[in-house]
């Protein structure tokens, strides 16, 4: 039988969430280098909790077959916002790993996540690579998956954690990233040039909230927000107008909702520019805070970030291939 992370009971699992304690024992704090085979369940492979798609993505890709992987804030569910629920807290005592993106992006989960020894897959990340808004100090944007290339450092972080703690098995973490890294040079290579493609004037990307500042830096795109960084904050009248005299003047024609978010903002914006005549439109729904349904291509992060650039692309009158890199998007196939 696996260890559990802690020595709670569900039955006092309330009582824990309602007080923010956390108690017993953190598998955290033992040696990483402890065998993995002392873990094993039943089918041979010990047990991985992540919080979001992204990061669960990448520890399926890496972890192999060595371990089941299972994320707990589902598609379209806002992580932002997100409490852990009873049985969320049930699978964090029965995993053996834990991974989660950090920079707050778990926000009201932070501190559960840290005390239950949860490895943050973007803490090794170089600082001066990140982006601090103005509006949040002393804090980072935590949607740096929206660079490829920083979530290859995510990447490299699981296989490291992986492979201390399963090191009979470390080879097998090591040829699974350097299977995964060219499939995400190739994707991000693939970001450039269609972004590349979408008229400079045209280049104006603007989404519900601001979770694609990172998507900006790396493909060369203007990016508006609505809202902030985190859905918590709120846009008043003066953000929706500012923002219409910046889509009106720069004659952009479509704007995007968000998969996780809602788009009543997005939509006061369409409203806002045909009163003053500028045809403008939604462009589609974009994977930002949370991959597609599982079991689909854009259920996958390089299906996300596929989805995403051709979608962005196309309706901002770039040029992307039908059904995006590979032809495997579904809502392009339709």
């Amino acid at each position: 039988m696996p260890r559990r992370r802690f020595n709670l009971i569900t039955s006092i699992v309330a009582a824990w969430v309602a007080v923010g304690f956390v108690g017993g024992c953190d598998k955290g704090n033992q040696p990483e280098s402890d065998d993995a085979s002392n873990n094993m369940a039943g089918d041979g492979r010990y047990k991985i909790v992540c919080t979001v798609g992204m990061v669960a993505d990448l520890a399926r890709e890496i972890a192999g077959d060595r371990a089941t992987v299972a994320s707990i804030i589902g598609a379209s569910v806002d992580p932002h916002l997100y409490q852990a629920s009873r049985g969320d807290i049930v699978k964090l005592n029965e995993a053996d790993v834990v991974f989660y993106n950090g920079l707050l992006l778990e926000g009201k989960m932070e501190d559960i996540l840290q005390k239950s020894g949860g490895v943050a897959v973007t803490a090794e990340i170089d600082k001066a690579k990140l982006i601090a808004p103005p509006d949040t100090p002393g804090h980072f944007d935590p949607h740096v998956w929206m660079d490829v290339t920083l979530w290859q450092q995510a990447a490299h972080a699981i296989a490291a954690h992986l492979s201390k703690y399963d090191s009979a098995h470390a080879a097998d973490y090591q040829a699974n990233l350097e299977s995964l890294l060219p499939k995400l040079d190739r994707l991000h290579g693939y970001a450039q040039k269609c972004i590349a493609t979408i008229p400079k004037d045209s280049r104006v990307l603007v989404t519900a909230h601001d979770a694609f500042e990172y998507f900006g830096r790396a493909y060369d795109i203007d990016v508006r927000g609505i809202q902030g960084i985190s859905t918590e904050s709120e846009a008043g009248v003066r953000d929706i107008n500012a923002l219409v005299d910046v889509l009106v003047k720069r004659k952009i024609r479509a704007v995007f909702v968000e998969s996780s978010v809602s788009e009543k903002n997005v939509t006061a914006l369409v409203e806002g520019a045909e009163s003053r005549k500028h045809a403008l439109t939604i462009g589609g729904t974009l994977f930002s805070d949370a991959m597609g349904s599982p079991g689909t291509y854009e259920g996958t992060y390089i299906g996300m970030i596929d989805h995403n650039v051709t979608t962005i692309t196309r309706a901002l009158g770039g040029e992307a291939q039908a059904g995006g890199m590979d032809g495997k998007l579904a809502t392009e196939k339709e």
